[in-house]
C-alpha cells in the first residue's frame, strides 16, 4: 500500500475593485512589494483583519499573486483566511477594504471582529 501526500489548497482572492485600489496605491510606494493581510486578536468576537504595505517579505509569508498584485499572508494566519475574498468598497464618503470570509462563524455587531472555529 502506498500513501498519497495531500497538500490542501489555500485560496485568497480579490475583486477587481480591490486590485485596482491596491495597484494605484503601490504606484505611489516604489519600495512596497505588495499588501499584507494580517490577523490580530481583538474585539468581542476574537480576531480582526489588518492590512499593511509590505516593504520586505518575511520568511514565513505565503504569497498570493492576484492580477499583478501580491498579497502576503503569514503561514500561521492561513487557516483563518482560507477562501477569503478582499473587496474595496465606497459607502458615502468612506472607502474601505471589506473581507468576505466563508469560514467566519460570527461577527461582532460593529463589524470589527470575527470568529473562526
Amino acid at each position: 500500500m502506498t500513501a498519497e501526500v495531500f497538500t490542501p489548497t489555500v485560496a485568497v482572492t480579490m475583486t477587481p475593485s480591490a486590485v485596482k485600489h491596491v495597484r494605484k496605491q503601490l504606484d505611489k510606494k516604489p519600495d512596497a512589494h505588495g499588501i499584507r493581510l494580517a490577523i490580530k486578536k481583538s474585539g468581542c468576537s476574537g480576531f480582526k483583519y489588518e492590512t499593511h504595505w509590505v516593504d520586505e517579505p518575511a520568511a514565513d509569508d505565503r504569497v498570493f499573486h492576484i492580477d499583478g498584485v501580491d498579497v502576503f499572508v503569514k503561514e500561521e494566519h492561513l487557516p483563518l483566511v482560507n477562501g477569503i475574498e478582499i473587496d474595496f468598497v465606497t459607502e458615502g464618503v468612506n472607502s474601505m477594504f471589506q473581507f468576505r470570509n466563508p469560514n467566519a462563524t460570527a461577527e461582532c455587531g460593529c463589524g470589527e471582529s470575527f470568529t473562526v472555529v
